[in-house]
Formats: C-alpha cells, structure tokens, sequence
C-alpha cells in the first residue's frame, strides 16, 4: 500500500526541480520501484522547444538508466501546481506504454493533495507496441 503522505511530498521535492522558464509550468514525476526506491524527474525546457523533456519520461528514463525494468516499477506519480489533475502528454503515455507495464499505477496529484488513480492501459488504451514492428 502505498503512503500517498510521502508519494505527494516526493512529488513536491521532484517539482522544485523543474527548469522551466518559458511556460512556468513546473511538473515533478517520481518512479517508485518495488524495492522502495523513489526516483524523481522533472520537466527540463529548452528555448528551441522540441528539446524539452516531460518530467514523466525524465523519471522513467532515469529509472531505467539505474538498472530497473518495467518489471521492477510499482507506480509513477505526477504533479504540477494546479487545482485541475495534470494528465501525461501523448509522449508520455507512449513511453509509458512501452517502458512500464501496462497494470502500473499512475498517480495523478493536484495541488491540494488530492490524487486520481489509473493504469497505464487506462491512459492509453489500444496502445501501440514494438510488437507491431515483427
């Protein structure tokens, strides 16, 4: 069971780590793994915008840069500073699709600390896969 307390406070530490000076829009994501690992992401902007990077990906990337497979993931959480709960981009949810399992939870935060449960399949259903490309 996860300690929601402790997710949204991780989720709050992540954010202050966003470079993000032209949309001011600043997002944590935090990857928990299954040996209670938090690994943090946030967004990273660039003037030529193309370049940026969702704090989701940053997070997961991340994960994966540390050894963990979608195997070894137990949720990803997300939270930007708004009353509205801020869902991943289409990106996201591709890399999502791709790189967690399909049955991981997905954690969406809103400013008062009020969250939204989904899986990834929830997020993007009828995803596509590498298994398309055999």
């Amino acid at each position: 069971m996860i300690n929601n307390e402790l997710l949204f406070d991780k989720l709050k530490e992540a954010r202050k780590l966003s470079y993000s000076p032209y949309s001011h829009f600043s997002v944590g994501a935090v990857v928990l793994t299954k040996n209670g690992e938090f690994i943090l992401g946030a967004n990273i902007e660039n003037a030529a915008y193309s370049l940026c990077l969702c704090a989701e990906r940053n997070a997961i990337f991340q994960a994966y840069l540390k050894g963990y497979k979608k195997q070894d993931i137990e949720l990803i959480g997300v939270f930007a500073n708004s009353d509205d709960f801020v869902s991943p981009c289409g990106s996201c949810r591709q890399v999502m699709a791709e790189l967690l399992s399909l049955d991981t939870k997905v954690y969406l935060y809103n400013s008062k600390g009020e969250f939204k449960a989904l899986t990834v399949e929830q997020l993007i259903p009828f995803s596509f896969s590498g298994d398309f490309l055999k």
